[in-house]
């Protein structure tokens, strides 16, 4: 009687003839679901994310970067700011977020310069980029409330420009929705 139950009861093992039953059947239709969930993970990652965008101009831009970052050290060692991008509270879509920059010299001292810009770029719609001119509040300090359209990602420049220097600060933020 009990060898009838097992006759019945197919076992997974190397012998069985059945597909299902089979545990290299199983193994290799394991490894295709992995490489389809894998694979949906990073389709969906890439929606998400950063589709890393090309530049208009991408071809001048990489050709010119080495010698645009070194002019850029060149002038950050020679002036010595020190500079700071903050965020009074973090932002939501249409709703105002206060950014102070600030910026001080080797020896601490505000640096007052000519006009403070900030640009806002978002990595996966340039057509939400803008610019704003930023309010000086105190000596070296500027402020400006930005209202952000969309949420996701957004890369924030500020940028002192004091006579033919001009040195800027980027930072990376997160619009969260309202």
């Amino acid at each position: 009687m009990a060898e009838s139950v097992e006759k019945r009861r197919p076992r997974i093992s190397q012998s069985n003839k059945e597909a299902l039953r089979n545990p290299w059947v199983l193994g290799w239709i394991a490894a295709i679901v992995l490489v389809l969930l894998v694979n949906v993970g990073f389709i969906v990652t890439a929606i998400v994310t950063n589709p890393g965008l090309v530049d208009k101009d991408y071809y001048r831009k990489g050709r010119d970067l080495e010698q645009e970052f070194i002019a850029l050290q060149e002038t950050r060692h020679r002036l010595g700011w020190k500079m700071k991008l903050d965020a009074a509270h973090k932002p939501h879509v249409n709703q105002p977020a206060r950014y102070t920059f600030s910026v001080v010299d080797k020896a601490g001292v505000p640096v007052a310069g000519d006009r403070a810009v900030i640009s806002a770029y978002r990595p996966s719609d340039a057509s939400s980029d803008f610019e704003r001119e930023m309010q000086q509040i105190a000596p070296g300090i500027y402020s400006i409330e930005l209202t952000f359209p969309l949420k996701g990602i957004w890369d924030l420049t500020a940028t002192l420009h004091k006579g033919t220097d001009a040195l800027k600060i980027t930072r990376r933020i997160s619009v969260q929705a309202p």
